[in-house]
């Protein structure tokens, strides 16, 4: 039966549970079951998704072109419909489970068109793209993700009304009586030749890390335990209930590391640890990571049974498949056998069954991206931007600053000096000389964060720079150098790396990490350990994100609501011009030994 949040939350806040009837009796495919000198055996597979953040088409609205990348990927949800339905021919539809690992409802300007421009919370608004496209594939299940909160809460609750299948979260706990918020599981019965269905249930867990990136959002309505602390919980009560199966949809990487120090309490990639620590868990599907891992075992401690994980590769560029094998013993069926694999989207067409269905919403999209704002007196690239200081990372920057200044300028901050920081988000985005669209604009920052002001002193402001410069790789003096090789250090990603903009000095490579970081001034003059100044932030940082020290712990001053990347268009929009020479300037460096590398 479907899935209704109403009668759920009426019934039980406190557990909780869907159960779907999958396929016809006495249907199944004929490979799903057989039956040999008494034994009864059953087959059936799971596909998951995670990591989706708003992408239906193999379209970058960034680019307004068909997405590609060095590996020819394609993403999207009408690539996966053809995966889904190529299994489902192959597997017979009652033997199949869909289920996705969450991020949903951020990441395209398709997603965000529907939370911002046209919302779907308004009266009588739309119907969300993911939830139509969803329906139409028919998910089962999907937990949610971090990024589902990023909207506020009411955006999220309007998309779970429109969806036909549950979200799940078993640590999404009501602020004030800690019952879920959100149904916990859900529960699947697959029909089998043999009599007796098979029982499967869902547990979706998400990441506790909420609490902190989108405190705004959530302070004082939800909170996020850990992900092992409610595993160990449900687990048990799941297969008390019957569940001859108990898979985990978990938005939570495999890692057992977090990128936020001791900002977070609890463990960020937790899937792992789930597995290990937590008996009664046959598979777990991997999200947040944004890694592909087409199979992961993990050893049980206290079974010493294998959890087998698979995390597919985000966008809709993979699809994961688990293939369970069955056995019916003492009057019940076991898990036999799993095992996992992923799919390529970039091997089948879009379904034409999703494009069709939303092909409106993306041609709105598709104008409303393209959309002309102002001009450029030149153009910009970000191409170069992880090894020079380029223009349009000081256009992001200067933006930053000049919010964060007019925000401040009738408080008693007013005569503070204002730095910013601001990352190479894509190494693709571009402003072109002439005509500037939205499109433009938005590609310099693909990411939903909002702007903060904090307090640093100059002291801060080293150790920041210092633990920044850990993303280059140390290279010796002499020699020529390979741009490609310089970056990346650790597989630290771009969006750990900040530029800061209104001070200047020397990244010295070819030393060690933490004594890199040379002639560090502002207006000609050495930087005083005891100055104050102002920190203009994206959220993302100032609540821990990177792990950066000092800023999540430093006084803020002042925060905004709006997405920088709004408050970019909405300057463009005001100046009507962009023209580097009047916020560009080479203000840092690579140097080795004192020698610039450029």
């Amino acid at each position: 039966m479907a899935f209704d949040r109403r009668t759920f939350m009426g019934a039980s806040a406190a557990t909780g549970a869907a159960v779907a009837i999958t396929g016809a009796a006495g249907a199944p495919a004929a490979a799903a079951a057989s039956q040999s000198a008494g034994s009864r055996t059953y087959a059936f597979t799971v596909m998951g998704t995670t990591d989706l953040h708003g992408n239906v088409f193999n379209w970058d609205y960034f680019t307004d072109k068909e997405f590609d990348d060095k590996a020819h990927n394609d993403v999207g949800l009408a690539k996966i419909s053809t995966l889904v339905e190529q299994v489902r021919a192959e597997k017979g539809r009652c033997n199949t489970l869909l289920i996705d690992a969450g991020d949903t409802i951020q990441g395209t300007q398709l997603s965000y068109y529907y939370a911002k421009v046209d919302p779907i919370t308004a009266r009588r608004g739309p119907v969300h793209p993911m939830a139509q496209a969803m329906n139409a594939i028919g998910y089962d299940a999907a937990a949610l993700g971090n990024h589902e909160f990023n909207y506020g809460i009411p955006v999220l609750r309007k998309f779970e009304e429109q969806c036909d299948f549950p979200l799940l979260g078993a640590n999404a706990l009501d602020a004030k009586t800690l019952r879920p918020a959100f149904a916990p599981y859900s529960m699947h019965r697959l029909r089998t030749p043999h009599g007796r269905d098979v029982k499967v249930a869902v547990l979706g867990l998400t990441n506790p890390g909420i609490a902190i990136w989108d405190k705004a959002n959530v302070q004082g309505k939800m909170t996020f335990p850990g992900l092992e602390e409610q595993a160990a919980k449900y687990v048990p009560r799941l297969r008390s209930m019957g569940a001859d199966v108990v898979i985990v949809s978990a938005h939570s990487g495999s890692s057992g590391t977090s990128s936020y120090g001791d900002q977070l309490p609890y463990v960020e990639n937790a899937a792992g640890l789930v597995a290990e620590q937590v008996p009664g868990i046959d598979a777990i599907l991997v999200g947040h990571a944004h890694t592909e891992i087409p199979e992961y075992r993990v050893k049980n401690k206290a079974t010493g049974k294998d959890v087998v994980l698979s995390e597919p590769l985000k966008w809709g560029q993979r699809l994961t498949l688990f293939d369970f094998e069955l056995v019916w013993e003492r009057g019940r069926w076991s898990v036999a056998k799993v095992a996992a694999r992923v799919l390529n989207s970039n091997t089948v067409a879009e379904d034409p069954k999703i494009t069709r269905l939303l092909s409106d919403e993306h041609r709105k999209v598709v104008a409303y991206v393209n959309q002309v704002i102002g001009t450029s007196t030149q153009a910009m690239s970000s191409a170069e931007g992880p090894v020079k200081d380029v223009p349009i990372i000081d256009l992001i920057n200067h933006v930053q600053a000049e919010t964060v200044k007019a925000a401040l300028a009738s408080s008693e901050w007013a005569s503070l000096p204002v730095l910013s920081q601001a990352s190479c988000f894509s190494r693709t985005a571009a402003i072109p000389a002439g005509q500037v669209t939205i499109k433009d604009a938005a590609g310099l920052y693909p990411f939903e964060n909002t702007l903060e002001a904090r307090l640093l002193t100059g002291a801060q402001l080293k150790d920041y720079l210092e633990y920044s410069a850990r993303y280059y790789v140390q290279t010796a003096a002499g020699g020529a150098v390979d741009p490609a090789k310089l970056t990346n250090a650790e597989n630290i990603p771009d969006y750990n790396y900040d530029a800061v903009y209104g001070v200047s000095y020397d990244i010295d490579i070819a030393q060690p990490v933490g004594s890199r970081i040379t002639g560090l001034s502002f207006r000609g003059k050495p930087v005083d350990p005891a100055a104050r100044f102002v920190f203009a932030v994206n959220n993302y940082r100032a609540s821990g994100g990177g792990a950066f020290p000092h800023v999540p712990k430093a006084q803020q001053l002042w925060a905004d609501s709006d997405e920088i990347r709004n408050t970019i268009i909405q300057w463009v929009k005001a100046k009507g011009t962009v023209d580097p020479a009047v916020f560009a300037s080479v203000d840092w460096r690579l140097t080795r030994a004192g020698v610039p590398v450029f």
